[in-house]
């Protein structure tokens, strides 16, 4: 049973003063909980360890992938194929941040991984930064958590200059190259998670600007911004996947950008390989005794109650819970159902007294940095609210 304090909620007007305008869904409920989970510090040091190990598995199932030339199976789209090949040549094509959904971990369940959000994943600004001021706000000491997200991704953007290197050592080789943010306009989760990255980046050194993505300019010369001021590094809250099957000449000329060594790309393609679902199939495949691995195929699973998901997709749509004999639960319909599609073996996220359900995320930015959780029911979709930790 998953144990909650309760505390004494924000109001609109202090989460906007912060920059946190969502929160409020669509039904008019509040997304973000007036509860935090209680964790202990084993149960953090596991999902610490976890999202580590996990992640290290990622890497060698890419290697895997691109040595056997098995995009297809991933859903990769095929004019991304030479820009994942490009990223995952140089560790100059750094991973700034991603997060890993689980389940399990708490009263003594085990962690399992649901899904890897490699490239684009949301939940950034409220894990780094909301989570910590509803401690604060409950005078409560806001050491008690395991969230260093904010300084990790800060530090990890100085490994784009030093690389695996002490980023104690970012001042003396950093030569003034400038990072551009973008995302699209009318988004402001969006727009306001890309400006807090950007914040990130300026906190670790670098010379940084924002951009909307309809105002970036691309060509031969690499990127620059409105105003044709060039950047070195381009980060952008816009999904690969999307760049690939709906922007396919954007795609060809960012893989030429690339080819030409004119800008590097942030999150890298490769993320995209991490992105997609069809990698836990592969990380069955390597590691099939791994403690942390649900059994994944790209067909039905036989005999046992599972879920089907698009190899690309978001907050729970065009998913399905699928019974032992085949018959399906509860479904969400969604956009992306032409996508190919995996099946995962079925397993109950952590409850409450109410029987709502409880995903933990976990951030990773050169390690394992922080963790918040999504409560929901059987199939988290974007009507899943937002919920602190607590370490006792």
């Amino acid at each position: 049973m998953v144990t909650l304090q309760k505390l004494s909620p924000l109001d609109d007007a202090a989460l906007e003063e912060l920059g946190f305008t969502w929160h409020t869904d669509e039904d008019g409920t509040k997304y973000v909980s007036d509860e935090l989970v209680e964790v202990s510090h084993s149960e953090a040091e596991a999902y610490y360890e976890a999202a580590n190990t996990i992640y290290d598995m990622y890497v060698e199932a890419a290697e895997f992938v691109i040595a056997n030339d098995l995009f297809f199976e991933l859903g990769i789209p095929f004019n991304l194929v030479e820009a994942i090949k490009k990223s995952w040549e140089s560790d100059v094509h750094w991973h700034i941040y991603g997060r890993f959904d689980l389940a399990g971990g708490l009263d003594g369940k085990d962690i399992k991984l649901i899904e890897f959000n490699a490239d684009t994943p949301t939940g950034l600004f409220e894990t780094a930064l909301l989570q910590w001021a509803l401690l604060k706000h409950n005078d409560m000491d806001e050491a008690k958590q395991f969230n260093n997200v904010y300084e990790a991704i800060s530090q990890n953007f100085k490994r784009l200059i030093t690389l695996f290197d002490d980023t104690e050592l970012f001042d003396e080789r950093y030569d003034g190259w400038k990072i551009l943010f973008s995302s699209i306009d009318g988004n402001d989760e969006e727009e306001t998670t890309t400006r807090l990255l950007q914040q990130m980046a300026t906190d670790a050194g670098f010379n940084t600007s924002f951009e909307y993505l309809q105002n970036v300019n691309f060509d031969d010369n690499g990127i620059s911004d409105a105003y044709e001021n060039g950047y070195e590094y381009w980060f952008k809250l816009y999904p690969w996947e999307d760049m690939g099957h709906d922007e396919p000449e954007l795609a060809t000329t960012i893989s030429n950008i690339m080819k030409n060594q004119k800008a590097i790309i942030l999150n890298p393609a490769y993320t995209l390989l991490f992105q997609s679902k069809g990698m836990m199939k592969i990380l069955c495949d390597l590691f099939p005794d791994s403690p942390y691995l649900l059994k994944t195929s790209f067909e039905p699973l036989e005999g046992i109650k599972q879920v089907e998901k698009s190899v690309f997709g978001r907050e729970g749509a065009n998913t399905k819970i699928i019974d032992a004999k085949g018959d399906v639960l509860q479904e969400k319909d969604g956009p992306y159902d032409n996508y190919k599609k995996v099946y995962q073996e079925y397993v109950d996220f952590n409850k409450d007294i109410h029987g709502k359900k409880y995903q933990a995320g976990v951030f990773f930015a050169y390690e394992a940095c922080g963790m918040s959780f999504r409560k929901g029911d059987e199939i988290m979709d974007n009507m899943s609210k937002f919920v602190g930790h607590i370490l006792v």
